[in-house]
């Protein structure tokens, strides 16, 4: 075929979904199709037989919702912020479609019309796109070690057919109130979504369901277990000590730690800040100097910038192992078991590197952060910390009723 036939099919393809987008299907002739094209209405039937021809064509060729499944897959290595690239890729679908209204209107009223070959060819789109997410969802369950109730393809389609069924609904109606805005569907959407049907068994242990809902049980431990866990890693060495450190004085996951450069640590006589970057997310945490009540160095002299005062190579890690490569995450398992050996929590169960996280989260909630500065600073979503405010009033009620009992009556 030559270039200029290649380039009158193109011509035709795009003034079809132009005119298709902006009046429908059944109200677009084959004649403006052709003066759009600037074509004669002839040349449309050679390439295409008829109208719908044509719009089977519009179908197979138009990569709109393929790119969209692409872009998130390539968002899956590392995993990164999982609701925060559900809701892009949630929010980029929407924009696609309501850049084409008339034609979501028309395929959903006159699809009926259709021949069966065009309907094969919408059922395949939507199921090429169905994959890219199913692909996502899988490498991302299975990276950041989440459980799911669903395979990840019925997942998909879910997330999918949600999508499309808000498209329509805006398209098609008017005053329904079923939410309050195009974000006030996003945000719902996206959380009913994972807290649903996915939860993270890394970041905090899991419950069944209860009432309906997916809750969490918040396990954080308690101060003197804290020290002695630190403690038992400063006798390890200044590296030990200076990961402890960070897993109790920044609240950062074993996953965040293992990814810190050394470039990422900001440190005055102010504060002492570390930069948590992923793919499409960036975030600056604080490292406390107090954890639990007791102070641990200064912001310009504590474990970790004595750790990275001692380094000596040139490796760009934070964190290295004992053959000077970068930590891996089974490795800084491994070290917490090690610290942590013979020691239990007040449930007698061994701690779990993963409760670090949990304890200062309700630490600083317990030392007055707002849930909204919280949210900042963990990347988490209100729902998602909800557990930790929970445990917060818990504790204070517990240590207010501790202190009248030692008023006299």
């Amino acid at each position: 075929m030559s270039s200029q036939l290649i380039s009158t099919r193109q011509r035709l393809i795009q003034a079809a979904l132009e005119l298709f987008s902006a009046q429908g299907v059944s109200a677009t002739t084959t004649r403006q199709i052709a003066e759009k094209a600037e074509v004669n209405e002839v040349t449309l039937f050679r390439n295409f037989g008829n109208k719908h021809g044509l719009l089977l064509a519009v179908l197979e060729e138009s990569a709109a919702f393929k790119d969209l499944g692409e872009s998130l897959v390539r968002r899956a290595t590392p995993p990164g912020n999982v609701y925060q690239a559900l809701k892009d890729y949630a929010s980029d679908s929407l924009h696609a479609l309501e850049r084409v209204p008339e034609f979501v209107r028309s395929v959903v009223g006159e699809a009926d019309q259709f021949p069966a070959e065009n309907r094969r060819a919408l059922g395949r789109g939507v199921t090429e796109a169905n994959r890219y997410v199913a692909q996502y969802l899988a490498t991302v369950i299975q990276q950041g070690h989440l459980n799911t109730y669903l395979p990840a393809e019925k997942l998909a389609s879910l997330l999918n057919g949600m999508i499309l069924g808000y498209a329509v609904i805006e398209f098609t109606s008017e005053f329904h109130e079923l939410w309050e805005d195009r974000d006030d569907f996003l945000e719902n959407l996206v959380e009913l979504f994972l807290h649903g049907a996915m939860s993270s068994s890394a970041e905090s242990a899991t419950n069944p369901l209860q009432g309906g809902f997916l809750t969490t049980e918040v396990a954080d431990l308690p101060a003197s277990l804290v020290h002695e866990i630190l403690q038992q890693a400063r006798i390890w060495g200044v590296r030990d000590y200076a990961l402890a450190y960070v897993l109790f004085g920044a609240g950062l996951s074993a996953t965040e730690i293992i990814s810190l450069e050394r470039s990422h640590q900001i440190y005055d006589t102010q504060g002492h800040f570390l930069q948590i970057t992923i793919p499409g997310f960036v975030r600056q945490v604080p490292v406390n100097q107090w954890i639990l009540g007791k102070r641990y160095g200064s912001f310009t002299n504590n474990p970790l910038i004595k750790w990275h005062k001692s380094r000596k190579d040139t490796q760009t890690a934070m964190f290295l192992n004992e053959t000077g490569k970068p930590l891996s995450e089974s490795e800084l398992q491994t070290r917490w078991q090690v610290w942590s050996e013979g020691l239990l929590t007040p449930q007698a169960q061994r701690p779990a590197v993963a409760q670090a996280q949990q304890t200062w989260r309700v630490e600083m909630l317990m030392r007055g952060i707002s849930l909204e500065n919280l949210i900042i600073l963990t990347g988490c979503d209100r729902t998602q910390l909800q557990p930790y405010v929970r445990r917060a009033k818990e504790k204070a009620a517990l240590e207010q009723a501790t202190r009248l009992d030692h008023k006299p009556g």
